[in-house]
């Protein structure tokens, strides 16, 4: 078969299946199965493709078939200016979270020696950013789950920054290491009854535990505000991301915890997304 056919084919039982970017999806697998860009496979698509390939090509488009996310069949996702190693113990890495990295790099310049704690590490993705800009930091990335861990050493390591990241798998509840100048999150924040609605792709395969937040979404925000509290120093930064619908309740929660807000930063849908807060005492 020829590209374009193996194309067709591939779009065509995605497209059976309501997966609204079948045509992309199938481009981008068989790219990936060529080991070439999408635009080379482009320009070459009445290429024969041997029986190997295609057989492959057929095992990858079937998982996608059944919604899994196009980052975890392929193992990796672009995020800030890098690419990250994926698995189904950790969260995609989305847009909207490099907001987070966007506004620690406004606050801090190349020479800033201080100190940043990412709750929640996950893949590591928001940390190893940070770090790959701000050399001289000192960052500390904590997890509740080793198996997220294990993710996010393995792209330190290949990010060459093992030995210039401290992971630890613990509980921030647990956690005593005090005198932050930036605290950094994307917590879960959605709430029991939106994760029953949330798309297939996302419940079925993306791990629920960085999803979940009890019957209000703020379950886990909520304690991220206070043990912050604890953990920065006075005038210390806490800059996390937050849910549709939430702003209203998180500035309150702040306010009450005496944050100074600076600023809610909103997302390419205009939705606030990721909120920057000083702690004033």
């Amino acid at each position: 078969m020829k590209g374009f056919q193996i194309i067709d084919y591939g779009s065509n039982l995605l497209k059976s299946k309501q997966i609204k970017s079948y045509k992309l999806d199938s481009e981008l697998i068989l790219a990936k199965v060529l080991n070439k860009s999408r635009e080379e496979l482009l320009t070459n698509l009445q290429n024969k493709i041997d029986f190997n390939k295609l057989n492959k090509f057929k095992n990858l488009i079937n998982r996608r078939k059944l919604n899994e996310p196009i980052a975890y069949i392929f193992k990796n996702k672009d995020f800030w200016k890098s690419s990250f190693k994926v698995s189904k113990d950790v969260l995609i890495p989305r847009p909207e979270t490099e907001i987070i990295v966007e506004e620690v790099l406004k606050l801090t310049d190349n020479d800033t020696s201080k100190r940043l704690l990412d709750v929640g590490t996950g893949s590591g993705c928001i940390i190893i950013s940070i770090k790959k800009e701000r050399p001289k930091l000192y960052v500390t990335g904590i997890d509740i789950s080793k198996k997220a861990l294990k993710t996010a050493i393995c792209n330190a390591k290949m990010h060459h920054l093992l030995n210039k990241i401290k992971f630890i798998n613990i509980d921030i509840d647990k956690f005593k290491d005090y005198k932050y100048d930036f605290i950094v999150s994307n917590p879960p924040y959605i709430n029991d009854y939106n994760i029953k609605r949330l798309d297939i792709n996302v419940k079925q395969f993306e791990p629920l535990i960085a999803l979940r937040a009890g019957n209000d979404g703020l379950k886990v925000i909520k304690k991220l505000i206070l043990k912050s509290k604890k953990l920065l120093k006075r005038n210390g930064i806490l800059i996390f991301e937050i849910g549709e619908n939430q702003e209203t309740k998180v500035r309150e929660l702040l306010m009450k915890n005496r944050y100074y807000i600076n600023k809610v930063c909103k997302d390419i849908r205009s939705v606030p997304r990721v909120v920057i807060s000083t702690k004033l005492f």
